[in-house]
This record gives structure tokens, C-alpha cells and sequence, in this order.
């Protein structure tokens, strides 16, 4: 899998009013390329509902997620940059979502070692918050580290 990403896979400047909003289009992005049923989209919801915030893997990236068995077709991830930041509580912020997408428990750990590479250096996550095309994304996930 050498495209991790495809820009069909990224929306910029999202405006959201709470983080349900955000972890909804963030399902919508992942329904619209093929990779999740609907269903998918509430199970994500409701697994932040029962686990709490979770899924905030960065300082301001957080990787919305649900069971493979809640609606996964394929796997993938995609993208969602926020206009403005938004919160499960204070001191819990997200700008980034990056939507996984996993058939089962291990087919994903090449996507999850690649997302931990992007957001394992302040200077990688910079560059994703402030991302103004989605190429600069695509670019990101699908070369090597920085370069």
C-alpha cells in the first residue's frame, strides 16, 4: 500500500461547532470514498461517548475510530483540518482528525505505524495544522518522513 491517502480523502477548513460535528464529517469524508457503511459513523460517536476522549493521539490530532465490525468495507484513513479547534472538554482540543478505517485488528498496524511517523514530530504536526492544499497532506502520509 504505498497511497496511504488520496486527496478525494481530505477536507480543509471544516467548520464545526462541537466535536460530534467534527467526528461526523470526519465519518462522511471515510462514507464518501467507499471505505465505511453509515452505520460506522455512530458507532465512532458513541465509542467517544462510552470511552471519553480517547482518541486524542497528538496535541491537537485526534484519530476517530470504530470496531471493524461496526461498518468497515475497506481500509484507509482520511483527513479532516478544522478552521478552528474544537473540544471534548477543557485542555481536550482537536484541529486534526484523522479518520482509520481498519478491517481487523492487525491489516491496520502499517496505516497506524505510518500516522505515528507524521504526528511523532512537533515540526509534522505543524505542517498538518497549517496545511493549506490537500497535496501537502497527501505528501505527508504517503513519503517518507519529512522529506
Amino acid at each position: 500500500m504505498n497511497n496511504i491517502i488520496e486527496e478525494s480523502a481530505i477536507r480543509l477548513n471544516v467548520v464545526a461547532s462541537d466535536w460530534e460535528e467534527a467526528i461526523r464529517t470526519c465519518g462522511e469524508v471515510l462514507l464518501e470514498t467507499g471505505k465505511v457503511e453509515r452505520s460506522y459513523i455512530d458507532a465512532m460517536i458513541n465509542t467517544i461517548k462510552e470511552f471519553g476522549p480517547y482518541i486524542l493521539i497528538a496535541p491537537g490530532v485526534a484519530l476517530p475510530h470504530a470496531r471493524p465490525e461496526d461498518g468497515v468495507i475497506k481500509e484507509g484513513i482520511c483527513v479532516v483540518l478544522l478552521k478552528n479547534e474544537v473540544a471534548f472538554e477543557l485542555g481536550k482540543e482537536m484541529k486534526v482528525l484523522i479518520g482509520l478505517a481498519a478491517r481487523d485488528k492487525e491489516s491496520h498496524i502499517g496505516l497506524l505505524k505510518r500516522i505515528a511517523e507524521v504526528i511523532s514530530e512537533e515540526e509534522t504536526i505543524e505542517l498538518l495544522k497549517n496545511a493549506k492544499k490537500e497535496e501537502e497532506i497527501v505528501k505527508l502520509f504517503n513519503r517518507g518522513r519529512g522529506d
